[in-house]
């Protein structure tokens, strides 16, 4: 009997990219995919299980309260919500209208990113008029503190790969600025992989996806203090309504946060040499290991490619291998750069990887 894989012709990826939700985030653990079942099995009510999963989350990430979403850029948009509306019913209902309330959020221009939608849009869906400050590639407490006016519902900080990493406003920075002003700071903290770093910065609000570095199901979350997530959850009676978390979801999430950390820590860049190595004699490949831009404790194979001796630069390299099956982390192509992640990467895919690489390029040895 085929797979649903095969009647629907989706076949499997082999994932080199990373926890990207264009490759469907997590592969999940039998623990969480067997929660998620049980949860599929009975009803619920709702409101009390939004409340457990909130302490859950809480717990995880050492903060008063949280508020579970379906994931980080919803996440985003609810927290916005929560500052515009708090939990004034005829304000929660009115959003995307925020009426006369403070609704202006800034942002550093180098955190006024694009994920797959752009962060502009998130705030807006809350109810927000996002104000980008300084340049793209500097960005001073000054420019912050310049663009607060009796508007001003936050500050949104946007911790991630995809950010400008040069020149930007760090976030105790931001978070000086808020507290001088009496102004929330918000933290989009989607990938990042310490639950409880970014909490205990004193931001207001930090935001989580539950289906990348937690492993979860697609999902996302909200952590912060408790007047504060109040205000999160009655979004879910406005603009959160068609946001809405299923329980399979919620069961799913909560086991993936009480499995988190209680794995061996697995070190990725022993690893990484050895795949660097076995690539480093395909024509017009250059490879060494490198650090996660970000910071994160993350080590991939690095990929440099010289057009004249691959016979493709490194964009047409990532497409002929998405043909194949197999992504690669194709963020700096046009660099000339591709990158390999271990975290979603088995042995075998591993091995199916380097294949397709030697037959694309020819040579090489594994």
């Amino acid at each position: 009997m085929p797979t649903l894989h095969q009647d629907l012709g989706v076949p499997p990826a082999i994932n080199a990219s990373g926890k990207m939700t264009a490759l469907g985030g997590s592969v999940l653990a039998d623990g969480v995919i067997a929660a998620m079942g049980d949860a599929a099995r009975q009803h619920v009510v709702m409101d009390d299980l939004l409340d457990a999963v909130g302490r859950e989350i809480a717990r995880a990430t050492g903060t008063e309260a949280g508020c579970p979403t379906t994931g980080a850029a919803s996440g985003v948009a609810i927290a916005v919500a929560s500052v515009i509306a708090g939990t004034d019913v005829s304000r929660v209902e009115a959003l995307p209208d925020p009426g006369d309330a403070p609704c202006e959020v800034i942002l550093p221009r180098g955190h006024s990113v694009y994920f797959g939608a752009p962060i502009r849009q998130m705030v807006a869906l809350g109810g927000g008029r996002p104000v980008e400050v300084g340049s793209a590639n500097k960005v001073t407490a000054d420019h912050l503190a310049g663009a607060v006016g009796p508007r001003t519902a936050a500050l949104l900080y946007v911790q991630s790969h995809h950010a400008v990493q040069k020149g930007m406003v760090t976030l105790a920075e931001t978070i000086e600025v808020g507290r001088r002003h009496d102004i929330p700071v918000i933290v989009d903290a989607a990938a990042e992989e310490d639950l409880k770093r970014w909490p205990a910065t004193g931001a207001d609000l930090v935001v989580y996806s539950g289906g990348k570095a937690v492993g979860g199901p697609a999902s996302g979350m909200i952590c912060g203090g408790a007047a504060r997530i109040a205000a999160c959850r009655a979004q879910y009676g406005g603009i959160a309504r068609p946001m809405k978390v299923g329980k399979e979801t919620l069961f799913g999430l909560v086991q993936a946060l009480r499995d988190y950390g209680t794995a061996v820590p697995v070190g990725h860049r022993e690893r990484m040499e050895k795949l660097a190595a076995r690539l480093a004699d395909l024509p017009g490949i250059t490879t060494r290991v490198v650090g996660d831009e970000a910071g994160r404790a993350i080590h991939r194979t690095e990929l440099t490619v010289d057009p004249a001796a691959a016979g493709r630069d490194a964009s047409t390299l990532a497409a002929e291998l998405a043909a194949t099956g197999v992504h690669l982390r194709d963020h700096l192509a046009v660099t000339g750069r591709l990158l390999i992640d271990p975290r979603p990467l088995r042995p075998d895919e591993e091995d199916q990887l380097v294949d397709r690489l030697t037959a694309l390029l020819g040579g090489g040895t594994r």
